[in-house]
């Protein structure tokens, strides 16, 4: 495949905002966002400009989701049972609390049906990862899964942090360089070396655990990127705020409630047209990426995720954006007089 040569991405400049705890400044920019030559919902490659914030240097942890919960109470998406009148049509054996979860085949199986290794498993969530009889024990650092959107937005809105956008978790992921393929560079494993927890061998049956595990792993046991973020390849996908479709939207529709509805609508899968459920776009790959079925441990790749559905290889980093700078509206009017003052 034809690639683009790497460059470092320029920074907008200005000063570093107040530290906040486990997470790294990334300064704003341009970059080239998405890819012609791999996946086709990764392109078209265009050019994207985000502002600068910080974001989490690991994936949100078993340890610190457990902390929310005991301070709330919060019961997960895959922790409740089904309405029926949400899913007209289920079977009764759909409508327990469960969550999907990978089983690895024993032989080789048709890669042309997800259901010979995902299963929907009663009694699969945060707690228990593989379902009922598995816990997270000596997982503390593990990186949180089975967390649904709704999970994602309520443990946000708990630690006064956000999602990320697409365009924002891609610029963040790419560490500096722009166009490059991986997070560190052209080369997948270069001298080696294990940049990311992916699976190795032939998926879904065969896994040589070159990289050290074969699920999830401890947060940070992988290089940093050029931001010093870790895990943003492999390990688990990531949710974003932005509404899947089936190719970059380039040019987004301003505020208006009819034009942020249009875009929900087009998430949608047009394969089960009979279930409106929209999707958003996660990130990063995980622990399941092979080379023989999933090439998504890259920056520009993305996938379309039900937003009431969760999986063991699932989970969440955050962000927090500077708030606006009072001084700087004042300077910003007084060079220009016409300008309309935000209230």
């Amino acid at each position: 495949m034809q690639q683009s040569s790497s460059q470092t991405m320029p920074s907008v400049n200005g000063p570093v905002p107040a530290a906040h705890d486990e997470m790294i400044w990334v300064p704003g920019g341009t970059f080239q966002m998405g890819s012609d030559y791999h996946y086709p919902e990764e392109g078209p490659a265009h050019s994207a400009t985000v502002e600068g914030f910080w974001i989490d240097k690991y994936a949100i942890t078993n340890e610190q989701f457990a902390r929310f919960v005991e301070a709330t109470d919060y019961v997960t998406f895959t922790e409740i049972p089904p309405r029926a009148e949400d899913y007209p049509g289920a079977k009764p054996e759909m409508l327990m609390a469960a969550s999907v979860v990978f089983q690895k085949p024993a032989q080789r199986v048709d890669l042309r049906s997800h259901f010979n290794w995902w299963t929907y498993v009663p009694g699969a969530n945060w707690r228990h990862p593989e379902g009922p009889q598995s816990s997270i024990e000596n997982r503390a650092q593990h990186p949180v899964v089975h967390i649904a959107y709704q999970d994602a937005e309520a443990y946000a809105k708990w630690v006064g942090k956000e999602l990320p956008s697409e365009a924002e978790w891609e610029f963040a992921a790419r560490g500096g360089l722009d166009r490059a393929t991986y997070a560190w560079g052209e080369e997948f494993t270069p001298k080696g070396k294990s940049m990311a927890n992916t699976w190795q061998g032939e998926f879904p049956w065969q896994n040589s655990r070159d990289d050290g595990y074969e699920g999830t792993a401890p947060v940070g046991q992988y290089p940093a990127n050029g931001y010093g973020l870790y895990d943003m390849i492999g390990n688990v996908w990531e949710w974003t705020t932005d509404w899947f479709t089936a190719r970059h939207a380039v040019t987004k529709p301003c505020c208006g409630g009819a034009s942020l509805k249009a875009v929900r609508d087009q998430s949608f899968d047009p394969q089960t047209p009979e279930i409106k459920i929209p999707r958003k776009v996660i990130k990063g790959g995980s622990f399941l990426c092979a080379p023989n079925y999933c090439r998504r441990y890259r920056p520009a790749a993305r996938m379309a995720q039900p937003i009431d559905t969760a999986a063991c290889h699932l989970g969440l980093r955050l962000i927090r954006r500077p708030k606006p700078s009072t001084n700087l509206l004042v300077i910003r009017n007084a060079a220009n007089p016409d300008e309309g003052v935000n209230t």
